[in-house]
């Protein structure tokens, strides 16, 4: 018995040497919810109504944008949570909560932060992602997708895609196609121009699938059922890695070489590399469940939590 208690901890010792710290780290305002990286700026909408800019190289935090606080159903006055942030051009997309349980968005732009949705439109959006500069791609939490006309304030195109919850979409590189998860664990993948299904994906995943991400005509995807599943559009083939736990988030590098998994109760990320199917590496030292993993090239990489600090780790 104490020999076996010896071997246990032994293992036990050598496996936590093996998981990688962080290089460096962000403090942001609040819990991280969604992160953006564009030309060395580091964008990070937060639970407590900000969204946290960033300096990449110096850490530093440069500029913070802040959202009104709203008044919730008991007729406090809370933070309005910011649920997703996109950035194209000079313009910052920004969707947070509002009042009556529905959604607004904003756009900052030249200091100046303008609503163009809000609680009227009494829509309970998810997340909203810039197609090109007048027009954005709305997810709605009753699983459909809207192209919405900023200047108009008019919707272009609009999907009901089935009718399970909706859980996260993501977009190719040229923003011509989105990929769509719910809870149903099926993947949709549609073009972006008129909203019409190009592609069905056989499921894999058996239940909700938490996160999706879209690179290099490759899809990973994040399930409740402890898989994530690499799409490979291009050979027309999938496969799975099975988790011992509920797989939260998923991210994958800018020409796919690499996912990251959210892939135990730990708040460990596991990284493979999606051609050999093989890992590089556990990284470790995040505090609280995982929320966002975010690659900023083919080596460094960001995990956000539900915890105020953002963790920086490379891959080699």
């Amino acid at each position: 018995m104490k020999i076996f208690t010896i071997l246990l901890l032994a293992v036990s010792l050598l496996f936590s040497q093996n998981i990688k710290k962080p290089l460096s780290s962000f403090k942001a305002s609040g819990s991280i919810v969604d992160m953006v990286y564009k030309n060395g700026t580091l964008y990070c909408a937060t639970a407590v109504g900000s969204i946290d800019i960033f300096d990449y190289k110096s850490k530093k935090l440069i500029k913070k944008i802040e959202l009104g606080k709203i008044t919730d159903f008991m007729g406090d006055k809370i933070d309005s949570k910011v649920y997703s942030v996109d950035v194209l051009e000079n313009k910052i997309l920004i969707l947070s909560q509002d009042e009556q349980g529905f959604r607004r968005v904003h756009i900052h732009q030249n200091d100046k932060t303008t609503l163009i949705i809000d609680a009227s439109k009494a829509l309970t959006i998810s997340k909203a992602k810039f197609l090109n500069t007048n027009t954005i791609l709305l997810g709605l939490l009753s699983n459909e997708l809207l192209s919405y006309d900023i200047k108009s304030g008019k919707i272009n195109a609009q999907v009901q895609i089935s009718q399970a919850k909706f859980s996260d979409f993501a977009l190719n590189e040229s923003k011509s196609e989105v990929v769509v998860a719910d809870e149903s664990g099926d993947l949709n993948i549609y073009s972006t121009k008129d909203l019409k299904r190009t592609k069905a994906l056989l499921s894999g995943n058996l239940d909700n699938v938490f996160q999706v991400d879209y690179k290099n005509s490759m899809i990973a995807t994040a399930g409740q059922d402890r898989k994530m599943f690499i799409y490979m559009l291009k050979q027309n083939s999938s496969y799975f890695i099975a988790s011992g736990f509920l797989i939260y988030s998923v991210g994958m590098s800018p020409n796919g070489s690499y996912a990251a998994y959210s892939s135990d109760e730990e708040n460990n990320v596991k990284v493979i590399n999606t051609q050999t199917k093989t890992s590089v590496g556990i990284f470790g030292g995040n505090a609280m469940t995982i929320t966002k993993i975010l690659f900023i090239d083919e080596n460094e990489f960001l995990v956000g939590s539900d915890d105020k600090i953002i963790n920086l780790y490379s891959v080699k």
